[in-house]
């Protein structure tokens, strides 16, 4: 049994230590927001916060999480989350949308640790998160416009 603090809640997970985190959110804990996409962390699609720091959670395995905070898509809150949730509403970030959820994690890890990011800030914070649908533009220009909001 593997106890989780997971947007809040603690939980309690009946699952080998060895699975990866985003099998225990999206099969145990039924919150499907984190996506599978590639399962070697190359994609991002799968990226949560652990303790406010954007991980994969595709090989972080669930027995070396311990007592770190995990927080997902459906948990994000604050300032933050609400300029960004915000800025891709209103640029129309989301084509398909199956990347989006990863994208956004790491765009609130980035101007949660920097409100000011440049374009190349930008582009180290987000690398590795792939959008087949290539709205990658999009996606910088809302980090820029959530960067503008929460100044």
């Amino acid at each position: 049994m593997t106890k989780l603090t997971l947007n809040g809640r603690t939980y309690e997970v009946e699952a080998d230590p060895e699975m990866p985190l985003l099998w225990a959110i999206r099969d145990h804990l039924n919150l499907t927001g984190t996506k599978y996409g590639c399962g070697i962390a190359q994609c991002g699609a799968c990226t949560v916060h652990l303790d406010g720091q954007p991980v994969r959670s595709c090989q972080t395995r669930l027995g070396d999480v311990g007592e770190a905070k995990i927080t997902t898509i459906e948990g994000i809150s604050g300032p933050v989350a609400e300029a960004v949730r915000t800025a891709w509403r209103s640029l129309d970030v989301v084509q398909c949308g199956y990347c989006q959820s990863g994208q956004m994690m790491s765009a609130i890890g980035l101007l949660t640790e920097n409100r000011k990011p440049s374009d190349a800030d930008i582009d180290a914070a987000m690398d590795g998160n792939v959008c087949r649908c290539g709205t990658y533009q999009r996606i910088r220009a809302a980090i820029h416009d959530a960067a503008r909001s929460l100044a």
